[in-house]
């Protein structure tokens, strides 16, 4: 895509939505601080944003099918009517894939919830007019329902589709939106083309922490990075909205925290937010999933630094 085009695509002044994902912090004894998961719901909430849960960000390939039905219900009961988004993820199960994931958006949907269907190993194998069939059949009759890229850095059950493919899941009525996770500006620019094209609708969410001010182009968002401070990247979205210069810098901070949290290996950026959100005060303990990477406790300094310009920002 040329930069010309590029450019053009700036729109200063549009609402932004933003989904964030939520992390599902951990005690020293390894098991789930379910009450401060909690009390993220309710900051993202608060916030203005729409929480994401089961995502990567909530370990949610870590966790047993009992802990994410959990979350679900926890969620549920802590929303009283307000809109979240769930991940549907069958990685690892057994049987046949179409009941599998029909089952796990049942229970996202039947707890008020909107399904975004995660990637898995067994996708992989199929063929473009497979992979969209496959799609088709699983939403059917849902309502309405996410589709996710999730790049390989992530997780290796991961994949980025052709251009061609996300043509034809965006023609899919029930699917109303994608989350593009390739952590490349060029290929996400070329998805918001098509959309432009094939479904004005249609929403593309980066996936991207790396490049945050993807919602110039017309990206929406669901972010991990959001987690460290919803309130914060609520606060960048409404001066977006009003064409406020403060955008930019509270862009370029938020940015600089996802360079260093999303640095290699990628998957610690959980207890970088863990360490963030304790320093912050929203947790009781920065302890990551017993089975997940972790961060040196020299990051913490850091991460202070970032915080106390934050709150200068936000002040």
């Amino acid at each position: 895509m040329l930069i010309e085009s590029t450019l053009k695509r700036i729109q200063p002044g549009r609402a932004i939505e933003g989904i964030s994902a939520v992390l599902l912090p951990f005690n020293e004894n390894g098991r789930i601080d379910f009450a401060g998961f909690e009390a993220g719901l309710e900051r993202t909430w608060n916030a203005g944003l729409t929480p994401a849960v089961n995502m990567d960000t909530g370990y949610a390939n870590l966790l047993t099918l009992e802990q994410r039905r959990v979350v679900i219900d926890i969620t549920h009961r802590a929303a009283r009517g307000k809109p979240f988004v769930a991940g549907a993820l069958v990685e690892g199960q057994k049987g046949d894939l179409l009941r599998l994931y029909q089952q796990e958006m049942a229970e996202i949907i039947d707890g008020g919830g909107t399904p975004i269907l995660f990637q898995c190993s067994r996708l992989k194998g199929m063929s473009r007019k497979e992979l969209v069939k496959f799609y088709r059949d699983t939403v059917a009759g849902c309502g309405r329902a996410l589709c996710f890229e999730l790049g390989e850095m992530f997780a290796p059950f991961g994949q980025i589709y052709d251009l061609a493919t996300v043509e034809e899941l965006m023609q899919i009525p029930e699917v109303v939106g994608i989350k593009h996770s390739s952590l490349n500006r060029e290929l996400e620019w070329q998805r918001l083309e098509l959309r432009d094209r094939v479904r004005p609708d249609f929403k593309i969410y980066t996936g991207n922490d790396l490049a945050i001010d993807m919602v110039m182009y017309g990206s929406d968002y669901l972010l991990g990075l959001s987690a460290f401070a919803p309130e914060a990247f609520a606060a960048r979205d409404r001066f977006w909205a009003a064409s406020d210069p403060r955008f930019y810098a509270m862009n370029d901070l938020l940015q600089y925290l996802g360079f260093f949290a999303f640095r290699a290996p990628v998957p610690a950026y959980k207890h970088s937010a863990a360490q963030f959100l304790k320093l912050r005060g929203r947790i009781k303990c920065d302890h990551p999933h017993p089975k997940s990477a972790r961060r040196p406790e020299s990051d913490v300094e850091i991460l202070r630094d970032i915080s106390r310009r934050l709150d200068s920002l936000m002040a």
